[in-house]
């Protein structure tokens, strides 16, 4: 459907559709018609007008995200095209508006937030090359140290070194990236381009690495810390992390998998436990925490029940919760503010039917995304199911893959899906008849795709019929396999198959080493 533009709107295509007139006449622009001129740049990905827009920026502030949001002049939002060649411009458009000596307009830049980019799997542009969260970090570090390199030329302009710029952005750092953001954050008291780091996730990353680079993101502006999968971070790290660094802005904290094992916990332990969420009540506001495939079964109460701030998104999938972690949660003060929420990997309907059920009722006035994945969840359990989630009217995103559920009780339940207003998005399992007999549950990766592929698409089908015939041509169903798309993942795969391969290799290496000596 065709997003509707004003007159002004049609006008700025216009003028920056020829790029050779719109670059000359630049300085004849009125300030405030800049961000008008940018959008418009980047629907039609003009890199070039991008770049000396940004050069010549005549405003205080430049904020990605709103200018790209939704505005009066054209209602699209444009901040989900993260086109490589917009970026760049923007980027370079930046390093550029420093060393650009003299400019038709005062330089007033102080701030240059680019944290309103927001990644996801289909592009809109025309180029279809994406510059991901990484590529940015890069990017943006390599400028600040090229910057750095020609500050220190006899013949660079006094005025360069009066330029301070805030550059709010949201890092992301793997082994290969890292020697390049270390120097550019420890030279930022030098650089025109101050690199503010608003969000920070680690991947594949040596521990050592990881505290060392923390402290030089500055971690009293941290908004949102994710340390993920190749970042061995276990509890007495953990401990040690929040003992040593303060955050007293962070909202947002998700911790890598086997960070918690109460199955190996001693009393020393516990009390670490204990400390960890005195911590993370005590020096931050979270309001969003992920803690998956860690086991704390009897100890969320501790690790939570500290928290001053009430959760709005919470991951606890395959975490072992027994009925006691399941209660806490129910009859806790997060529960009524729970706007996301992941159980995946528990056997809600068997273990704590009516707990869960109790839950899913106090958060159901705000709950927008509820991820009930791998929790054995059969066609007897449909009808339940259906009368638990009829009050969350507000249900955006329903994911339930890796469920033992017939075609027959899909159809069921899309029936009802149909009537909950504000649903966007669902994931739905491959029906269990679609398999061999016998098949067990949970399905492991090797056999995940050993099933007829044609009765599916078949089944599919149906199941879209049931949205099309109820007007919900807008509700998207899908089953992808292999989990949701992950923006930051995609992204470094390549990097992180290769340290996984390594990984396996020393392994290998180990035991066959350990076979010789018993030899």
């Amino acid at each position: 459907r065709a997003t509707m533009k004003s007159l002004r709107f049609i006008s700025a295509e216009a003028f920056v559709s020829n790029t050779e007139l719109a670059r000359k006449s630049l300085s004849d622009v009125a300030p405030d018609l800049f961000p008008l001129l940018f959008k418009a740049s980047y629907l039609l990905e003009q890199g070039e007008v991008i770049h000396d827009l940004v050069e010549n920026w005549p405003l205080v502030d430049f904020n990605i995200g709103k200018l790209l949001g939704t505005t009066v002049d054209y209602q699209e939002d444009l901040s989900y095209r993260t086109c490589s060649a917009c970026l760049e411009s923007c980027l370079t458009g930046l390093r550029d508006y420093v060393l650009n000596h003299p400019s038709p307009y005062v330089k007033r830049l102080k701030v240059a937030d680019l944290t309103g980019i927001k990644d996801v799997e289909v592009q809109f542009c025309e180029c279809k090359k994406t510059m991901g969260r990484w590529t940015r970090t890069q990017m943006l570090s390599k400028i600040c140290l090229e910057l750095l390199v020609y500050l220190q030329r006899a013949e660079c302009d006094p005025g360069t070194f009066e330029i301070s710029i805030n550059v709010l952005i949201d890092l992301f750092v793997t082994e290969r990236n890292y020697e390049l953001v270390v120097q550019a954050l420890l030279k930022k008291c030098c650089c025109p381009l101050k690199i503010c780091c608003m969000a920070f996730r680690a991947d594949n990353l040596a521990l050592q690495k990881f505290f060392y680079i923390i402290k030089l993101t500055d971690p009293s502006l941290l908004h949102k810390l994710e340390v993920v999968h190749n970042v061995r971070l276990e509890m007495e790290h953990l401990e040690t992390l929040f003992n040593s660094i303060h955050f007293p802005l962070l909202t947002s904290l998700t911790l890598p998998a086997r960070t918690f094992n109460v199955q190996r916990f001693t009393a020393t332990d516990e009390w670490m436990l204990t400390n960890i969420g005195k911590k993370m009540g005590e020096m931050m506001q979270l309001t969003e925490l992920s803690i998956s495939f860690s086991i704390l079964t009897g100890r969320i109460q501790k690790l939570l029940s500290p928290l001053k701030t009430p959760l709005k998104m919470l991951d606890v999938s395959n975490c072992s919760l027994n009925h006691a972690d399941m209660a806490y949660l129910a009859n806790s003060f997060h529960a009524n503010h729970l706007e996301a929420l992941d159980l995946s990997g528990h056997n809600i309907t068997d273990l704590y039917p009516s707990t869960f059920f109790k839950l899913l009722s106090h958060s159901s006035s705000v709950l927008r995304s509820l991820t009930l994945e791998d929790c054995n969840i059969q066609d007897s359990h449909v009808n339940m199911l259906i009368l638990g989630l009829s009050p969350c009217q507000k249900l955006q995103e329903f994911k339930f893959l890796g469920n033992p559920l017939s075609s027959q009780a899909l159809k069921h339940l899309f029936t009802f899906l149909c009537e909950l207003p504000m649903l966007k998005n669902v994931e739905f399992p491959v029906p269990k008849d679609c398999y061999p007999v016998g098949i067990t549950y949970p399905i492991d990766d090797a056999s995940l795709c050993r099933f007829d592929h044609q009765k599916y698409e078949s089944v599919a089908k149906e199941l879209n019929l049931i949205l099309l015939q109820s007007n919900r041509e807008d509700v998207k169903a899908s089953t992808p396999l292999f989990g949701s798309y992950d923006a930051a993942v995609q992204e470094t795969n390549n990097e992180l198959g290769a340290y996984l391969i390594k990984s396996f290799k020393e392994v290998l290496e180990k035991f066959t080493t350990s076979l010789n000596k018993m030899s």
